[in-house]
């Protein structure tokens, strides 16, 4: 499965412990990222400050769903979970 564009589901549910620019102490769940652009596009992809942890997720219908509204609620679901 490839990516919905402009979903931002994976970049603002889940906890992300590690550092992210702008964001030092990484960020909280529920939090959205601040290198999520208004149409819910990573600035970061594709470069090297991209976190490791983001660069390793990958789209998949189990945690992505049908629409990012659901995707947000099952990535919610994990980590509550966690």
């Amino acid at each position: 499965m490839d990516c919905r564009l402009g979903c931002g589901a994976c970049c603002i549910a889940p906890s992300i412990s590690s550092a992210i620019p702008g964001m030092p102490n990484g960020k909280p769940a529920g939090v959205r990222c601040i290198q999520l652009n208004d149409d819910n596009l990573c600035k970061l992809f594709g470069k090297p400050e991209r976190p490791a942890v983001c660069h390793r997720f990958k789209a998949d219908r189990d945690i992505c769903g049908t629409d990012s509204q659901q995707a947000i609620q099952i990535i919610t679901e994990l980590e509550q979970l966690t």
